[in-house]
C-alpha cells in the first residue's frame, strides 16, 4: 500500500478506444479536494481522473523484455482454452491424505485445479508432511504449477475419540461400544479411545452421544468411572479421530473446559510449518481474536516469509465473535461439520451466507468447508443436492471450496475435484449472464488516506471494467492489498496480479478471481506494462483489440515521494 508523505495526492487514468464503448476521443477530468488538521498540519488532497485514448502496439517487442512470466500452467491453459471471461474465479482447496499422497496423485489434483493443499496436522506424522510439502514445491518448481500449502492445526480439541484403524468403521444398530480413556495402540473391536480423560464429566445415562454431527449415534447405558458404555442408535460410519458432542433432551450438553486454542502439539506444528515455508495455518477451535493476535505476532518474529492465519469458523464461541476474528485474520474457514455439531442443522445455510457476507465486507477470503460431496468418498458420482450446495455456496460468492474426505481418504478424489471445478464454473457462467453481480454495500474499510484513496480507486475501478466490458484487469502489487480491494468487488473480469514477491504470489492463491503471477517489477509503472503485456502476448493469450484495465499500488521512489495510483484502459493494436 502506498505511504504518502506530501500534501497532495494524485490518481490518473487513460481509458482507451474500446469497441462498443463509445468512448472515442472524450477528455473529461473530475476532481475533489479535501482538506483537515492533523497534528496542527493542514493537509490539503487533490485528486484527478483523466479519461483519454492509450493504445499499446505490438509491432515489435522492446530490448528491455527480459525474464519469464510467472504464469501458472492450470490457469494459462484454461485462459486458452475459454479465453478470459470462461476462467473460474472460485478457488479450490484439497485435503491431502493417504487417498492422494504420492506425486502422481498430487499432480493430477494440481492439473485439474487444485489451488491450495490443506494438511490436517490431526493425522499422520511430520515426515509424512514433509514428503507432501516437497512434492508439491517439486510440482511447483519443475511443472509450473502454482499450489499453496495450508496446514490444519489440531487446536484444543476435547471431543475427540480415535477407533485405532486407519480408515472407517461401521458401527451397527444396537451394538454396543465402549468409549474410554485408556491408552492403546491399534484397535480394539467395538472400542473408541477418547483423547480427554475429563470427556466424560457431567454425563448421565440417557444422554445421547452423536458422532461427527450425525455419521452415527448411541446411548449412554452405563457409567463406568471415565469410561461410557453406549449403544448404537443410529448406524453409520465412525472416521478415524472423528468429533463427538453430548446431547440431552434434543439440547447440546455445554461444556466448558477452558482449554488454550493453540496446543503444546500445536505449537510444535506450527514451528514444523515454518521450517517447511507453508503458506498458510488455519488454526481450529477459534473461540476470539486474542489467540489469532498471538499466533500472527508469533509468526512476524519467528517466519522469514509472510504466512497467512485462517480462523476456522466451528462453535458457537466462534459465532458469537465473528466480526472480531474476522478482522483480527487473514481469511475464514466455514467448518460445516463441527459447526453443525453445535447448532441446528437448519441454521448452517443462514450462518454460512452471514459467514460469507461479512467476509466479503471486511475483505477476507472464506472458504466454504465440509461434507460438499461427502457422497463422492464412497462413490464416484454426486447427489444433486450436493451439486446444488456447491452451486449456493458459488452463488454467495465464497473465495474458495474445499474437499475433505473426499480427496484425502476417498476413492474419486479427482472426480470430486472436477465435479467442483465445473460446477463452481457453470454457476459463475449464470451469474454473469443472469446479471446477478451483487452490489455489495461498501463498508469503509481503509482509515488513513492513502489507504481510502486505495480503496476507492479498486471500487471505481470494478465498476468501469463491469460497465467498459474490459478482457481482463491487470494489478500491479507488492503484498497483494489492492488485488484483494478488486476481489472483494466480484468484477466480470479476471483479475492478474504481477507481484515481484513469491510470498504475496502465494498468498492470493485464496482470493476469488486473482490469477497471480510472479514476474520481476521496477518501479517504472509503463515498463511494468509494457513488459507484462508483451509477456502475456508472447504466450499468444492476449490478441490485437482486447482491452485491460490497469491499476496498481507500487510507488516509486524519488527526492519527494508521493503515491502513483492510477487506474488505465489500454487496447491491445
Amino acid at each position: 500500500m502506498a505511504v504518502v508523505s506530501n500534501s497532495r495526492v494524485f490518481m490518473q487514468g487513460i481509458i482507451g478506444k474500446s469497441p462498443g464503448t463509445g468512448l472515442g476521443n472524450l477528455v473529461s477530468g473530475v476532481c475533489f479536494r479535501t482538506s483537515g488538521v492533523r497534528s496542527g498540519i493542514k493537509l490539503g488532497v487533490r485528486a484527478t481522473m483523466q479519461v483519454g485514448l492509450e493504445e499499446v502496439k505490438s509491432s515489435q517487442l522492446p530490448n528491455s523484455v527480459d525474464g519469464n512470466l510467472g504464469f501458472d500452467v492450470v490457469s494459462e491453459g484454461e485462459l486458452r482454452e475459454k479465453g478470459f471471461l470462461g476462467m473460474r474465479k472460485t478457488k479450490l482447496v484439497c485435503t491431502i491424505g493417504p487417498a492422494c499422497c504420492l506425486l502422481e496423485d498430487l499432480e493430477n489434483l494440481a492439473s485439474s485445479g487444485m489451488n491450495v493443499a490443506r494438511l490436517n496436522m490431526c493425522h499422520n506424522t511430520w515426515e509424512w508432511h514433509r514428503d507432501v510439502i516437497r512434492k508439491i514445491k517439486r510440482l511447483n518448481e519443475e511443472k509450473g504449477y502454482c499450489v499453496s500449502v495450508m496446514i490444519d492445526t489440531e487446536g484444543g480439541q476435547i471431543h475427540v475419540v480415535d477407533h485405532g484403524a486407519p480408515f472407517s468403521v461401521k458401527a451397527e444398530n444396537e451394538s454396543i461400544w465402549l468409549f474410554t480413556t485408556q491408552k492403546f495402540e491399534g484397535s480394539r473391536p467395538f472400542t473408541v479411545q477418547a483423547n480427554y480423560e475429563g470427556f466424560s464429566e457431567g454425563i448421565t445415562v440417557g444422554d445421547e452421544v452423536v458422532i461427527d454431527g450425525g455419521m452415527a449415534s448411541f446411548e449412554v447405558i452405563e457409567k463406568i468411572g471415565n469410561d461410557l458404555r453406549c449403544k448404537c442408535t443410529d448406524p453409520g460410519l465412525l472416521l478415524p479421530r472423528a468429533k463427538l458432542s453430548f446431547w440431552r433432551d434434543g439440547k447440546l450438553v455445554e461444556k466448558n473446559y477452558e482449554l488454550p486454542t493453540i496446543s503444546t502439539k500445536d505449537w510444535a506444528d506450527i514451528e514444523f510449518g515454518i521450517s517447511e515455508g507453508v503458506d498458510f495455518i488455519a488454526m481450529s477451535f477459534v473461540k476470539d481474536a486474542n489467540a489469532i493476535k498471538q499466533l500472527k505476532s508469533y509468526l512476524s518474529n519467528k517466519s522469514s516469509k509472510s504466512i497467512g492465519v485462517l480462523a476456522k469458523i466451528e462453535s458457537l464461541e466462534s459465532l458469537q465473535h465473528l466480526e472480531e476474528i474476522i478482522e483480527a485474520s487473514d481469511g475464514i474457514m466455514v467448518a460445516r461439520g463441527d459447526l453443525g455439531v453445535e447448532i441446528p442443522l437448519e441454521q448452517i445455510p443462514v450462518v454460512q451466507a452471514k459467514i460469507t457476507h461479512v467476509c466479503r465486507q471486511l475483505n477476507r477470503p472464506v472458504i466454504v468447508a465440509s461434507q460438499l460431496l461427502e457422497s463422492m468418498v464412497e462413490y464416484p458420482t454426486p447427489t444433486r443436492a450436493e451439486v446444488a450446495d456447491v452451486s449456493e455456496a458459488v452463488r454467495q460468492y465464497a473465495d474458495a471450496l474445499m474437499l475433505s474426505g473426499e480427496s484425502a481418504i476417498g476413492s474419486y478424489g479427482q472426480k470430486a475435484l472436477c465435479v467442483l471445478r465445473m460446477a463452481s464454473s457453470r454457476m459463475e457462467l449464470w451469474s454473469r449472464e443472469e446479471n446477478r453481480q451483487s452490489a455489495l454495500h461498501q463498508q469503509q474499510l481503509g482509515v488513513s488516506l492513502p489507504d481510502r484513496i486505495a480503496e476507492q480507486i479498486c471500487n471505481c475501478a470494478v465498476e468501469m471494467a463491469d460497465n467498459l466490458g474490459v478482457d481482463a484487469i491487470f494489478v500491479y502489487t507488492k503484498h497483494g492489498q489492492m488485488a484483494s480491494l478488486l476481489s472483494r468487488n466480484r468484477p466480470n473480469s479476471p483479475i492478474f496480479a504481477f507481484t515481484d514477491n513469491h510470498s504475496t504470489r502465494m498468498s492470493m492463491n485464496l482470493q476469488w478471481g486473482v490469477t497471480p503471477l510472479l514476474v520481476e517489477l521496477s518501479e517504472d509503472m509503463e515498463a511494468n506494462i509494457t513488459k507484462t503485456i508483451d509477456l502475456i502476448k508472447m504466450k499468444g493469450v492476449l490478441e490485437e483489440g482486447d482491452t485491460v484495465l490497469v491499476v496498481s499500488d507500487i510507488t516509486p521512489s524519488c527526492a519527494t515521494p508521493k503515491a502513483f495510483q492510477s487506474i488505465q484502459v489500454k487496447t491491445i493494436v
